[in-house]
């Protein structure tokens, strides 16, 4: 018993301590938050597609892919070039006037001329980077949006959670302070007081986990919004359509279906398969030399003077005939197809298991009594009061508080789960079936 006794003395005097110390750490971290910001999912994604410096960089890589368009569809320049005498060995002359009798003029221009096709092929390749950019592009915004959306409702939920422990904390404050003003009339044991402070300092740990996971959330969210690091967000989640999202509404052929023709990574596997082919069939173009035309004049050194003369020049594929480019860019399709393949499988799978998914959570969600929350809220203050009244045991009251606890914080868990649930159909399939 004085074993106990001791115990108890040492949790009475370090517990104040500690909870100081863990008030002073929010206490802290609360000051670093110099504005706070309200909301809405819409409003939320607007700033997204504004703001995000990702999707802003990612659109100057499109256009620079549209450049590369107009530099294909741009013919060869012609190639000009001008000789003259320097010294005239005869004549005795430096640097004699051309176009004279001691002087001496060599001109010629030439053009190269692309065959097999060369040209076009290169505009194509061109167009479907452009096509590829623009699906980068597009999955880029599908992801952040998915990360933005899953970190929205994460927060509001855990806000509402964190709301639970700040009642309760306060309750237990309450009861804390009043005994502290009891302290050493003898109406209240001084075990008694020392199992609310270790039950309050539990509450509080929990509570201070839960706002770190919290602020990890705004990190994150702030980071695709592209707000400032001082800025804290507080989501507003319109929740009036909550339960009649089904999950069961909407067929699996149809949600598959969907994924095939809006998936982005699938449309990005598609394009690099397409630009394979077109690569493949420019690598053989390769294969055929182009022709350089050329016209020539020579004022004095060639066999009559004033001499114009015209030609071709073609180089003779006897060495290099682009084989290892075009075996390359023939396995490269190889490759293409396999990967387009195995994300095709890949989207089959992530549609069917988020369905399952999102069924067994609806289930679960559907499951719960509208009632029960409202019955153990009422329920939970006439304990308080009743533990107040001394009606009821210490045990009684602190298993209640705990229980009650647990209650609020499953069922916030079981909305986010379903709610996340939907948006992996959503991200998944590439469409915004529910929202």
């Amino acid at each position: 018993m004085n074993v106990f006794m001791r115990i108890n003395k040492i949790i009475y005097c370090i517990l104040p301590l500690v909870i100081c110390i863990t008030a002073g750490a929010q206490q802290n971290a609360q000051q670093t938050i110099t504005d706070s910001i309200s909301l809405t999912l819409d409003s939320a994604e607007h700033i997204f597609l504004r703001n995000n410096f990702q999707l802003l960089a990612q659109q100057y890589n499109v256009d620079a892919q549209k450049a590369f368009v107009i530099q294909a569809k741009l013919y060869p320049n012609p190639n000009i070039n001008v000789a003259t005498a320097l010294y005239n060995p005869s004549a005795k002359k430096v640097l004699p006037l051309p176009f004279s009798n001691d002087g001496e003029v060599q001109a010629g221009i030439s053009q190269l001329i692309i065959l097999a096709g060369k040209r076009n092929k290169q505009v194509k390749l061109a167009q479907a980077n452009v096509t590829l950019s623009e699906y980068q592009f597009y999955d880029l915004i599908r992801t952040l949006k998915y990360t933005l959306r899953s970190d929205f409702f994460n927060i509001y939920y855990l806000q509402q959670s964190a709301k639970v422990y700040d009642a309760e904390i306060q309750a237990l404050q309450h009861i804390v302070d009043a005994y502290a003003k009891q302290d050493g009339t003898g109406y209240i044991a001084k075990k008694e007081t020392v199992r609310i402070k270790a039950q309050l300092f539990s509450f509080k740990s929990e509570y201070n986990d839960l706002i770190n996971q919290i602020n990890d959330l705004e990190s994150e969210l702030r980071l695709v919004l592209q707000e400032k690091a001082t800025v804290f967000i507080t989501p507003l989640a319109n929740l009036d359509n909550e339960k009649e999202l089904d999950p069961l509404k909407i067929p699996l052929s149809t949600l598959v279906d969907s994924a095939y023709k809006r998936r982005t990574d699938l449309l990005i596997a598609r394009a690099n398969t397409d630009i394979n082919k077109l690569n493949y069939t420019y690598q053989k173009s390769l294969a055929v030399p182009d022709i350089t035309a050329n016209i020539g004049f020579d004022q004095q050194g060639s066999y009559v003077k004033n001499s114009t003369t015209g030609g071709i020049g073609i180089d003779l594929p006897l060495f290099s005939r682009n084989q290892g480019n075009i075996k390359a860019a023939k396995q490269l399709i190889e490759y293409s197809l396999a990967s387009q393949k195995g994300v095709e499988a890949m989207v089959e799978e992530n549609v069917t298991r988020s369905l399952q998914k999102a069924i067994a959570q609806d289930r679960l969600y559907k499951s719960i009594d509208p009632t029960f929350n409202a019955e153990f809220e009422t329920l939970k203050k006439e304990v308080l009061g009743n533990y107040q009244k001394r009606n009821i045991s210490l045990l009684d009251f602190l298993d209640f508080y705990d229980s009650y606890k647990q209650n609020a914080l499953q069922l916030n868990a079981i909305k986010y789960n379903r709610v996340q649930a939907l948006e992996d159909i959503n991200f998944f399939t590439g469409t915004t079936f529910f929202n």
